[in-house]
């Protein structure tokens, strides 16, 4: 009569299995903040599809904004928002806040051109600092590749404003997700034409030297992502953000 409590000593050694197995599998709930210009923010960049890869006990929050620098971001009150949500503590064990500019930090136009050399740096360090001083870890994002090209060459015109980005970034020790050279690569690899498939709108091929389309025809962007082009990036981002930091790759799976 000693199979019925063999058989429960059993049983219950099976859950107990399967309980440790579970609890082991499941990480503590962290929240991840991304922080940009349009190539990050909802309907024009990656952002959105990047949290979408994420684990379920994950919060993400983009907060990228369109046409933001590393200047105006902060000045029209964008980053006090960030600013407020990150001073609601909530379940998270850990919050990471991703930071990437340079778009609109190149000169010409009013408002949000940045120096190079002196402001830039300056902005990207600010963010660090204040990042850290509201308990999160802050993470630099040199900038998104623009797919222009001349003559079958891609034309690198943010390389300065991404040098600079991981230079703040060895200076201050925070992780960089090096998105600039990712993506350029990529962009080159696939060359003029087929780099179009990653944009927004649907263009038979690419105008010559980047130049405005001719009146009638719908002008080409070459910073902005479609469908194709924010999964894309969205995948290099969460396997480069899984490696810089190691800590968060259970919750960047591939099959994410």
């Amino acid at each position: 009569m000693a199979i019925v409590p063999d058989l429960v000593a059993r049983a219950a050694g099976l859950f107990l299995c399967l309980t440790a197995g579970s609890a082991a599998a499941s990480s503590p709930p962290i929240r991840v903040i991304l922080v940009g210009d349009s190539t990050v923010a909802p309907h024009s960049g990656y952002g959105d599809a990047l949290c979408a890869r994420m684990a379920a006990d994950v919060t993400c929050v983009n907060k990228a904004r369109g046409g933001r620098s590393s200047a105006s971001f902060r000045d029209d009150g964008s980053w006090e928002k960030v600013l407020r949500v990150l001073d609601h503590r909530g379940p998270w064990t850990s919050t990471y806040v991703l930071v990437q500019f340079g778009h609109n930090d190149q000169p010409g136009r009013p408002g949000r051109s940045t120096d190079l050399a002196t402001s830039f740096p300056a902005n990207m360090a600010g963010y660090v600092a204040e990042i850290r001083a509201a308990g999160a870890q802050p993470i630099l994002v040199t900038p998104l590749c623009r797919r222009m090209f001349k003559d079958g060459v891609l034309q690198d015109t943010l390389g300065p404003w991404a040098e600079a980005t991981r230079h703040v970034a060895a200076e201050t020790g925070v992780p960089v997700i090096d998105l600039h050279a990712d993506s350029c690569q990529t962009v080159r690899g696939m060359g003029p034409e087929a780099s179009l498939s990653l944009g927004a709108g649907t263009v038979s091929k690419p105008e010559p030297d980047g130049q405005s389309a001719p009146k009638g025809r719908p002008r080409i962007d070459y910073t902005h992502l479609g469908p194709v082009g924010a999964a894309t990036f969205a995948r290099m981002v969460g396997a480069e953000l899984a490696r810089a930091e190691p800590r968060l790759a259970p919750y960047l799976g591939e099959g994410r």
